[in-house]
């Protein structure tokens, strides 16, 4: 017997369950699954989570294209490290160290 029924989760996450007298008591597995929405383009939407290769490398493409994406070289030369000071510098005498 499967039972299927839409509900809205609220932001407290908390939901109240009437089962059916027609469900037999005892052990019982419940499944939650998020309804997929639709695009414009009719294709299902599954939030932020691609299904396909297709659908990341689409996904990806858009947001390439946002006219307020960041470049990531805006924090080139910003952030000293783990240790502190010059990373190159770091990692050649890490590599002295070596025969």
């Amino acid at each position: 017997m499967a039972i299927t029924q839409t509900v809205n989760i609220p932001v407290s996450r908390r939901l109240i369950i009437e089962v059916p007298i027609e469900v037999p008591s005892g052990r019982t597995v419940l499944t939650f699954t998020p309804a997929t929405t639709k695009r414009s383009d009719g294709v299902p939407s599954h939030g932020n989570n691609p299904r396909t290769a297709a659908e990341a490398l689409k996904m990806a493409v858009e947001r390439a294209a946002d006219p307020n994406r960041k470049p990531i070289s805006r924090h080139f030369g910003k952030h000293r490290g783990i240790v502190g000071g010059d990373g190159v510098a770091y990692q050649r005498a890490i590599r002295d160290e070596w025969d």
